[in-house]
C-alpha cells in the first residue's frame, strides 16, 4: 500500500471527509550516482558557509528570504504554521464545482489518490456519488509543503483525485509567441489535415513506452556484463526544399504505419519512426539493438 504524503479532510460546505494523500503517479525514473572512479565510493557534500569557508552544522541553518540584496529575514517553523491558520491547514477547501472541460491542461502538475480515512467512507462516498451525478469537478484549495495550492477534485473509477494547479498568475501568457500572419496555401493546407486525419485514433496509452529508459537498462546491463557499447550516429535530417513535397511524402509514409508495426516482414518498415522500429525489434528480441541506428533497425527486421 503506498504511503500517505498528507492527511487531513475535504470540506464540503459544513461537511468533512477525513481522507489521506498518496501520489497516483509511480515514475520509473532511473537515478544515477556520482562517485570517485578509483575506488566507486560515493561522493558527499558538505553545507559550508561562504563567507566563513567552513562546515556548518544543522543548528544553525535557518530559512530566509531576501528581502533586498544581503538583507534577510529569518523564518522559523512557527511563523509558517501561522501562515496556515487563516486558511485551514490540513484541509482540502472546495470553493466551487465547474464543468472539467472548462479547465485548460496547462494549469494541471501532478495528480494524487484521496482515500478515506477509517470511519469516513460513507461521507466519502457521498461525496464522490454527488460529484459524479452533476458531471462536474471541485476546485477547492490547500497548504501542503509550507505553500498554497489550487487543486481540482474529480472522480476516477470510484476514487476522488486530485489534480494539484498552478494559480492563473503562475501561468505564462502565449502572447506574441503565434506566427503573425501567415498565408497559408489551400493545397498544403489539406494536405497537412490529410496528415492529421492518417495519425487520428483513440488514445490508448499502453502503445507508448519511454524507449530512452529501455535503451539506457540495456547499455547498463551491456556494460555490467564487460560489453563495450558504441554510439551510433544518427542520420542528419534533410530539410525539405519543397513543404508540399514533404507534406505528401509524410502522407505517403503514414498511410504504411498501422499495418507496418503488425510485420516484420519489411514490407513497409521504411515508413516507421526509430521508436516503432525499437519497439518491434525488443519483441523480435534483436541483440544489440540499443546500438543500431534506424536503418539498420529496418535491415535487422528485414533479416529476423
Amino acid at each position: 500500500m503506498p504511503r500517505a504524503i498528507w492527511s487531513g479532510s475535504i470540506a464540503f460546505g459544513l461537511v468533512n471527509v477525513p481522507v489521506r494523500m498518496t501520489s497516483a503517479v509511480s515514475e520509473h525514473t532511473l537515478h544515477f550516482h556520482y562517485v570517485h572512479e578509483p575506488d566507486g565510493s560515493r561522493i558527499g557534500y558538505e553545507k559550508v558557509c561562504k563567507a566563513e569557508d567552513k562546515p556548518v552544522s544543522d543548528d544553525e541553518i535557518v530559512k530566509a528570504f531576501e528581502i533586498e540584496k544581503g538583507e534577510w529575514v529569518y523564518m522559523s517553523d512557527e511563523d509558517f504554521e501561522a501562515a496556515q491558520v487563516d486558511e485551514g491547514a490540513k484541509t482540502v477547501d472546495i470553493r466551487a464545482f465547474v464543468p472539467y472541460e472548462e479547465i485548460d491542461p496547462i494549469y494541471f502538475e501532478r495528480t494524487y489518490y484521496l482515500e478515506p480515512q477509517e470511519g469516513g467512507e460513507k461521507v466519502y462516498a457521498l461525496l464522490a456519488r454527488a460529484m459524479e451525478d452533476s458531471g462536474l469537478v471541485a476546485v477547492a484549495k490547500l497548504v501542503m509543503r509550507d505553500r498554497q495550492h489550487l487543486a481540482c477534485l474529480r472522480v476516477r473509477d470510484g476514487v476522488i483525485t486530485l489534480e494539484r494547479m498552478h494559480f492563473a498568475d503562475e501561468i505564462r501568457p502565449a502572447k506574441d509567441l503565434a506566427p503573425r500572419r501567415v498565408k497559408l496555401d489551400k493545397q498544403e493546407l489539406a494536405m497537412a489535415r490529410q496528415l492529421v486525419e492518417q495519425f487520428a485514433g483513440a488514445f490508448e496509452p499502453e502503445r507508448f513506452r519511454d524507449t530512452y529508459r529501455d535503451t539506457l537498462c540495456e547499455i547498463i546491463r551491456a556494460k555490467q556484463r564487460g560489453e563495450t557499447v558504441a554510439v551510433a550516429e544518427e542520420p542528419e535530417a534533410e530539410a525539405p526544399g519543397d513543404l508540399m513535397a514533404a507534406l505528401r511524402a509524410s502522407v505517403e509514409a503514414a498511410q504504411g504505419r498501422r499495418p507496418a508495426t503488425r510485420r516484420t516482414d519489411g514490407g513497409r518498415l521504411e515508413g516507421l519512426s526509430k521508436e516503432e522500429l525499437y519497439e518491434l525489434a525488443k519483441k523480435a528480441d534483436l541483440p544489440g539493438r540499443s546500438e543500431m541506428s534506424k536503418d539498420e533497425l529496418v535491415d535487422a527486421l528485414k533479416a529476423a
